[in-house]
């Protein structure tokens, strides 16, 4: 059965993109959940509903119309926090609804909801083309390069931007490219598990490695792995079963977070009762 799975090439397409993408959502959901900028996923996926529908107003691809207006979006993010001073989750409402809103109006004048929007919305990773592989490989192998070159200063502006900038560390900069890379990353992952789910293939592999790991590479490995493992078993048993990949990878995903609470929470029964017998 898996062999005749792998086989098909579309399988093949979805799953090495599904693969790339996901690594890179978890990579950046790390440096996002200890910022407590998780949300901007949400955010931006809303947003990505307008580049969609601009591209089916337009007749062109959805792809290359969201990348434009998702970045726009991030940045205007930073510019509202920046400018009037308000919590990063308020500058993400803000943005969030307004491309939501304009998604819908955007939509309404292209003809309304259709297939090929829905497979945007929940996802359609079986319908990957070769460009959103090259494009996910080219977006992952940028931000590995990234991650190596500034991992130090990413860490010290994670835990305390205070302090970061005091070392010289340029928080600003640091931010705006973590944002801009998470822009890029949900347009190239709407397609995975479709645009109001991306957020969870951001903040859950994170979280759950956060559970497990003792330190901060062990959460980036972990948080890499379980995004991989959650695309791969996924889209098998959405194959297997014929219900939703998108969906699919999202559960598999909530599956690995409650083995890891129920793993930690064990784990912490087994050192108390270990220092009330040292006691």
């Amino acid at each position: 059965m898996i062999s005749e799975f792998l086989s098909y090439g579309f399988v093949q397409r979805g799953l090495l993109a599904g693969s790339l993408a996901a690594v890179a959502c978890a990579l950046l959901g790390v440096f996002l959940v200890l910022k407590r900028l998780s949300l901007i996923g949400d955010g931006l996926s809303h947003v990505c509903l307008t580049g969609v529908a601009v591209g089916l107003l337009t007749q062109t691809s959805p792809l290359y119309m969201s990348v434009p207006v998702v970045l726009l979006a991030s940045l205007g993010i930073l510019k509202i926090m920046e400018k009037i001073k308000v919590y990063g989750d308020a500058a993400i409402g803000i943005v969030s609804a307004a491309g939501l809103a304009l998604g819908i109006f955007i939509t309404a004048l292209a003809g309304g909801f259709n297939a090929d929007l829905f497979g945007f919305l929940f996802g359609s990773i079986l319908t990957v083309g070769r460009a959103e592989v090259f494009w996910c490989a080219v977006l992952l192998a940028a931000l590995l390069l990234f991650l190596l070159f500034w991992y130090r200063d990413l860490i010290a502006a994670s835990f305390d931007e205070a302090f970061a900038r005091t070392r010289g560390v340029h928080v600003k900069r640091l931010n705006a490219a973590l944002i801009v890379f998470t822009s890029l990353a949900v347009v190239l992952a709407f397609k995975v598990v479709g645009i109001f789910l991306i957020s969870a293939l951001i903040i859950l592999p994170p979280v759950t490695a956060l559970l497990l790991a003792r330190t901060f590479k062990q959460v980036l490995w972990l948080a890499a792995a379980l995004a991989l493992a959650s695309v791969w078993s996924g889209v098998y048993l959405s194959f297997l079963f014929n219900i939703p990949s998108g969906a699919t990878i999202i559960l598999v995903n909530l599956v690995f977070l409650l083995i890891a609470f129920v793993v930690s929470r064990l784990g912490r029964g087994y050192k108390k009762e270990e220092a009330a017998r040292a006691d």
